[in-house]
């Protein structure tokens, strides 16, 4: 079921860069000038989230052969919801096939700081990027200590052989299985958590449980004990977690599992189109990451235009975590999104004067005074020019002129972190 990721990544180093634009562009990004656009101001405060595991924290899906289709994940979607809160970032090192044993020997090569190997991590793992995830222990290692949240999925791949056995096997022989199953769980993620302690002292930690992914038509009879053994997992989960968490230092569980109970069939692809995966739908994941961010934030926010909203609507604006309600509606002109300047100098306290000889708007935030002029395809940051791909442009809006500018352009002059997701049809700005 993985063999559609190997193709993906065939290309040798190219597919890490590949990787590392999905990480970086978390959901999408409006353009590519609009993505780097963003870097600016990464001196300011990050809010930094690592997340490992399994091919659940890597957003796996069956069927995903086209390399031009970005996983959208549980992860993904907490970057996300990051955004929310200000400014974000993602570092996602979920590794297809890995187990509770790979995690353990993979957390200890990050705390060791010494590039591994594919088979001193786990021999035999069907992810085609496990060489380069390998060899990248020690940026890791970086990546984890400036961690402020740490999320982890794993164990999935060591119960998938009870799942498929369970009807076959007597009692007494699924319960020497899963305890013994269980036994190696606690173990190894405990130590597992312990190396990512050992990195970073005060990262919050939060460690999905195991949800069982089979509906009751397809087990028939193995239902019960299938939900027995998950809710064991949840409490193997929790001591372990209550072993290591500290008020400074929290480790959590995320209460996945009872979130598929009964709904398994919508939330997986066990017997969609034949697909017999566990792997989580794209409602799993929004589920997985709606139990991480409550959680973590104690909320789950959405906008109010969504993927799922008509084509032709415009797309939300959230400045500094608050959603902007305005007459004055986003602009999408030459495969590039338009905001209207006042809107977000009002959002976030910036002041600025209209020139109408020279057409040009001046701008003073934080220190920088940016001048904006229509039609040009440079502003000026400070006195010095700065390219922008598109310039800004009025529009009539009612009997107003509006100046409109591109997202690019806020953060290349005024240092704004400017991320757009694509999924939710929705840019979020942050000074």
């Amino acid at each position: 079921m993985l063999s559609a990721w190997k193709k993906m990544y065939a290309a040798g180093t190219s597919s890490l860069l590949l990787f590392t634009l999905w990480i970086s562009a978390g959901a999408g990004s409006a353009s590519a000038a609009e993505a780097a656009a963003a870097v600016q101001g990464s001196e300011q405060e990050v809010f930094r989230i690592v997340a490992l595991g399994d091919s659940i924290t890597a957003g796996y899906e069956p069927g995903m052969t086209d390399p031009n289709v970005k996983p959208y994940g549980y992860a993904e979607r907490l970057l996300e919801q990051g955004w929310y809160h200000g400014r974000s970032a993602l570092s996602n090192y979920g590794i297809l096939g890995l187990t509770t044993a790979g995690l353990l020997n993979y957390t200890a090569a990050i705390k060791d700081g010494a590039a591994a190997t594919a088979d001193g991590i786990q021999a035999g793992l069907p992810d085609p990027r496990i060489n380069q995830f390998a060899a990248l222990t020690p940026q890791i290692k970086t990546e984890l200590s400036e961690a402020d949240l740490v999320t982890l999925t794993i164990g999935g791949n060591d119960v998938s052989s009870l799942l498929v056995t369970a009807k076959d096997l007597t009692e007494e022989a699924f319960k020497a299985q899963l305890d013994q199953l269980l036994a190696s769980y606690s173990s190894n993620v405990k130590a597992a958590l312990e190396n990512i302690r050992a990195v970073n002292a005060k990262a919050t930690i939060l460690l999905a449980d195991q949800y069982q992914p089979a509906p009751k038509i397809a087990v028939s009879s193995s239902y019960l004990k299938l939900m027995s053994a998950a809710q064991q997992f949840t409490r193997a989960a929790e001591s372990v977690a209550a072993s290591l968490d500290q008020p400074d230092a929290p480790v959590k569980v995320a209460h996945v599992a009872e979130k598929f109970a009964g709904v398994e069939a919508s939330r997986t692809h066990i017997i969609s189109a034949g697909a017999a995966d566990f792997h989580p739908t794209q409602l799993g994941y929004e589920t997985i990451a709606k139990v991480f961010a409550e959680t973590y934030w104690g909320e789950y926010r959405v906008p109010s235009v969504s993927a799922w909203t008509a084509a032709s609507a415009p797309m939300s604006i959230v400045v500094k975590g608050v959603e902007l309600n305005t007459p004055n509606k986003p602009i999408l002109k030459n495969g590039q999104n338009f905001l209207a300047l006042k809107d977000i100098l009002n959002a976030v306290g910036a002041t600025g004067k209209w020139d109408n000889k020279t057409q040009s708007a001046t701008i003073v935030y934080g220190g920088k005074t940016v001048v904006i002029t229509i039609g040009s395809q440079t502003i000026k940051v400070n006195g010095a020019a700065a390219a922008i791909d598109t310039p800004a442009f009025l529009q009539k809006v009612g009997n107003e002129d509006k100046t409109y500018l591109p997202l690019a352009a806020l953060a290349t002059g005024l240092g704004f972190d400017v991320n757009y997701s694509s999924k939710l049809r929705t840019a979020f700005i942050n000074p």
